[in-house]
Parts: structure tokens; sequence; C-alpha cells
């Protein structure tokens, strides 16, 4: 059977935690920073885990994470 390829995108995006489940960084921090309030930027720097309803398409993307 050959190998499975790794969908690029959602590597650079997604990484693998130790229990099974995958990190991912928060939206809406790249531009426009003006209008949002320091309290949310600094929680927007902080990695949060992609939703459990989207694993199964994830670990379809990345089979070997």
């Amino acid at each position: 059977m050959p190998k499975l390829k790794t969908n690029r995108g959602a590597a650079k995006r997604f990484r693998r935690t130790k229990n099974g489940a995958f990190k991912r960084q928060k939206a809406y921090a790249r531009h426009l920073k003006a209008s949002k309030s320091p309290k949310r930027l600094r929680n927007l720097r902080q990695a949060t885990l992609a939703s459990p309803e989207e694993e199964p398409r994830l670990k379809k993307l990345m089979p070997y994470s």
C-alpha cells in the first residue's frame, strides 16, 4: 500500500499534543490591532485546541502526526 501524503497546509497550522489533540493558534490576531484591547491581544497570542469535531478531519489530513 502506498504512503499517504500529509496536507502541508494543515501541517503548518496544527501540531499534535501528547494526548492526541490538535493544537492551533487563534484567529483575528494579524491586523486591525488598534481597535482590540491589550487584554484581547494577549489572549490571542496563546495557543488553543482544535475542536473535537475537527479531529477526524485533521487525522486524515495529517496521517503520520
